[in-house]
């Protein structure tokens, strides 16, 4: 599967807006795409699913290190691979859209702002294709999308000032249609605020998606993993509004690995009978009321008492806490497996890639071993005194004093989301 990376100058370049585009045009021209999203989001791609039917990998260096990247990356199906970048191309020093790109050994389609500016556009573009070198990174910045750009004389005064060897692969018209509504930890998901297929396919007009076409490349072939046995069990897997943020590669491991039952906390479904549960992050805080009123929820504490193995990440742990606070200061019962209590904010009280070292043997690691992930959240946890914790923070935040994953009975709640490519979740199928 051939590909190419459409990173942006900066965070809000409206990268999201033209990687569907990019994905409308591939599709109309007849190009079977996949979408990927440079980093840990889990947001961006939902609205990459939406608009090309198929889920979008995950590809972050520092999750799933070059040989994992390049794992995920095939493990997609199609023609031609669109991936989104994050933050601005450079930046980010656990997993920047650079590395990716360079991992892959796929060129960069730079997505920058033209709303102010003709020929700046081109000096733009040539600052970031001269810049790989500066920066030792082994990219090849080949073409430029222009956001939100007009026609006629101003898009003619970007396409003749690009440098040489620099192609210009069209415009996204402004349009505001084209906004997507956010809030905290991003955009809205993109079965919320889907953005209107018209007013993408308008956009995808003023594409060249041929020549798109004709940069991508094939990346390298990673080593393949030594296959996993299956373990004959069942694992119950929460998957609706409230804990939405899940990765493929996730659902495919445990997959190839046991039989997975999802479940619907907040639609009032009864937790299926299992021999472990997985609780996503996602927004637990906007459904709050539904799941304090969860059967489901009331179930999963009975059977943690018993001994359950259950994994819950970032809203999974929350979900597992006694009590959640909501940023309009109402608060609700949870499960109440773990001895904390989880409030709301009105900004983040972390944002990072983290690494986490096992204290002792836990659901997803044995003693000593490290396990990478990211966190972001607006919530913070008050825990009980005699809180027991898996994990030591190498890097990053965690629940309270440099420490993460709260266990209780087999129950193990982390803020840090990790990917599959790190080993946690064989080692969680493993521990059931």
């Amino acid at each position: 599967m051939r590909g190419l990376v459409l990173g942006g100058t900066a965070s809000g370049v409206g990268k999201t807006v033209a990687a569907l585009a990019a994905i409308r045009a591939l599709d109309a021209a007849g190009y079977a795409v996949q979408p990927a999203k440079a980093g840990p989001d889990f947001i961006d791609p939902s609205h990459h699913e939406a608009v090309a039917g198929t889920p979008s990998r995950t590809l972050d260096a520092w999750l799933q290190g070059e040989d994992g990247l390049r794992r995920n990356y095939r493990r997609g199906e199609g023609d031609l691979c669109v991936v989104e970048g994050v933050m601005g191309l450079y930046d980010g020093d656990g997993s920047s859209t650079a590395m990716v790109a360079e991992a892959l050994d796929l060129p960069v389609v730079l997505v920058v702002d033209a709303k102010a500016g003709m020929e700046s556009v081109a000096a733009t573009a040539l600052g970031f294709r001269e810049y790989a070198a500066h920066a030792d990174r082994d990219i090849e910045v080949a073409g430029v999308i222009a956001q939100r750009a007009h026609g006629g004389r101003h898009e003619r005064g970007i396409c003749e000032a690009l440098p040489e060897g620099m192609a210009y692969l069209g415009r996204i018209p402004p349009d505001p249609d084209l906004e997507i509504p956010d809030r905290h930890l991003g955009l809205h998901m993109g079965d919320e605020s889907p953005l209107p297929i018209e007013a993408l396919d308008a956009a995808a007009d003023h594409l060249d998606a041929e020549a798109l076409a004709g940069l991508a490349r094939e990346p390298p072939r990673p080593p393949e993993r030594d296959p996993r046995p299956p373990t004959g069990k069942r694992v119950a897997v929460a998957d609706d509004a409230a804990f939405a943020f899940s990765y493929p590669a996730t659902l495919e491991c445990l997959r190839e690995r046991a039989e997975v039952a999802t479940f619907a906390p907040t639609r009032g479904d009864a937790l299926p009978d299992c021999d472990a549960v997985y609780l996503p992050g996602g927004y637990p805080e906007l459904h709050a009321p539904a799941l304090a009123d969860s059967d489901a929820l009331d179930d999963l504490a009975d059977r943690a008492a018993e001994g359950l193995p259950v994994l819950g990440e970032c809203g999974g742990l929350m979900a597992l806490a006694e009590t959640l606070t909501t940023a309009d200061g109402d608060t609700h019962e949870m499960a109440g497996v773990l001895p904390a209590d989880v409030r709301m904010h009105d900004r983040y009280q972390a944002l990072d890639h983290v690494e986490l070292r096992a204290r002792g043997d836990t659901l997803t690691a044995r003693a000593g071993e490290i396990r990478r992930g990211h966190e972001f959240h607006y919530s913070s946890a008050e825990v009980a005194d005699d809180a027991r914790f898996a994990f030591e923070v190498e890097r990053g935040d965690g629940i309270a004093d440099g420490l993460d994953g709260l266990t209780e009975h087999r129950t193990l709640g982390t803020y840090a989301h990790v990917h599959p490519e790190s080993g946690a979740f064989d080692a969680f199928l493993e521990a059931i």
